[in-house]
């Protein structure tokens, strides 16, 4: 394989799982010499995110400017609008797509499913910057705007796409889609019960296909994790550390529900618990009010989004994840790896993750329900230390998928 032409699309670059999981692929793809002379080129619907930063050196970032603020905060959320705004009006794809928004916007109400974000991909898919270079790859590392505009605005020899959530659960539907995932000849979910979830809607694509690992470089976590700073501020509790946006897939409200009553059941002579939130996102202020309405302010606290996150993370007692849906969760994963003792809320998602009573817990989605277990586990250091080490080596064991993808060009 010589002089091959890549193209990875992705929707933002911001500090989540699935840009992570890019970021350590491009570097696997960068650093080995297994697959040829590669050309490797990177472009972001948006231009934004925290992540332009570490964009590994070789790869050529097609975008003319980009900004290293977050999508999530409110100086980010601010700049992102505008870029919606200017989409809306360049090559009048406002008036262009008006059929196409209405429409959708329709049925999302009558579903009670309002999710305006999903609606704008198509209208950031086709005002992108445009390009007259043929690749041999192109991929969509993402759903929506990125799977949009791989599939109508990019000549390429082959097109793939990669598909991270629960599909349904995540708002996509074929009417949003336009037949988009017919011009692609793979399709990849990152487990296997998102790609079943994928082809409930899409069956005609089965052949199309294939469960494909994220990638999680496994050296530059555990380097930053024992390099970095974790916790200062002197508590010496038991932690609990979760890794996410902010957003209401995360069903934090719950989480924070769990909080007051494990702070309730508390015996005096129990060391103190704390929760602590590390990420950003639109539902800030919401939390806030309603942390406070609990009276919780110091033992549910949202720290904010950090460059280096895995400190905080190797500090935890244990690690719980508790969401409405997720794909193969990369938070969950990095929390496995760093060797936590993992709670994370019962959906098929992570049932393919998480083996219950093995190498994590499993859990309903319910406050009482997550305050037990938690209680059951937090103070139990043998079985915090049995599920953390097996988790551990478990992660360690996933297969590295680069090899399945770079085969198929």
């Amino acid at each position: 394989m010589e002089n091959k032409k890549i193209l990875f699309v992705i929707n933002t670059l911001g500090r989540a799982g699935a840009e992570n999981a890019l970021i350590s692929l491009l570097s696997r793809l960068v650093k080995t010499d297994r697959y040829g002379q590669l050309k490797i080129y990177l472009y972001v619907i948006t231009g934004q995110g925290e992540l332009f930063s570490e964009v590994p050196e070789g790869v050529t970032l097609l975008n003319k400017t980009f900004s290293t603020q977050s999508v999530l905060d409110k100086c980010g959320r601010r700049k992102l609008r505008k870029t919606c705004l200017c989409a809306l009006v360049k090559r009048l794809n406002g008036i262009r797509n008006f059929p196409y928004i209405i429409s959708n916007l329709i049925t999302m109400i009558c579903r009670g499913n309002l999710m305006p974000d999903k609606l704008m991909w198509r209208i950031l898919s086709d005002g992108c910057e445009r390009f007259t270079d043929h690749f041999d790859l192109a991929v969509a590392f993402l759903e929506g705007g990125s799977t949009y505009y791989v599939a109508d605005h990019v000549d390429a020899d082959k097109k793939f796409a990669f598909v991270h959530v629960d599909y349904t659960q995540a708002g996509y539907s074929k009417k949003l889609d336009r037949d988009c995932y017919e011009k692609f000849d793979k399709i990849f979910s990152v487990s296997d019960q998102v790609k079943e979830s994928f082809l409930n809607v899409y069956p005609c694509f089965r052949d199309k296909a294939e469960v494909f690992n994220n990638i999680i470089d496994s050296e530059k976590i555990e380097l930053l994790a024992r390099d970095g700073k974790g916790f200062d501020d002197g508590f010496t509790g038991k932690r609990i550390v979760t890794l996410c946006r902010l957003t209401m897939q995360k069903s934090l409200e719950i989480s924070a529900e769990a909080m007051r009553l494990i702070k309730s059941r508390r015996k005096p002579e129990d060391l103190p618990v704390r929760w602590f939130i590390l990420g950003e996102g639109d539902r800030r202020k919401n939390l806030e009010r309603y942390i406070k309405k609990l009276g919780i302010e110091e033992d549910f606290v949202l720290c904010g989004s950090f460059d280096n996150p895995y400190p905080y993370m190797a500090d935890a007692d244990i690690y719980v994840h508790a969401t409405k849906y997720e794909g193969r969760s990369i938070a969950i994963r990095e929390a496995m790896l760093l060797g936590k003792a993992v709670i994370a809320s019962d959906t098929r998602d992570n049932r393919d993750l998480i083996d219950d009573g093995c190498d994590g817990l499993l859990c309903k989605l319910d406050a009482a329900a997550l305050a037990d277990m938690i209680i059951d586990t937090i103070d139990n250091k043998e079985l915090t230390d049995r599920l953390g080490h097996a988790a551990s080596v478990k992660e360690k064991s996933v297969p590295d998928d680069t090899d399945k993808l770079m085969s198929l060009i």
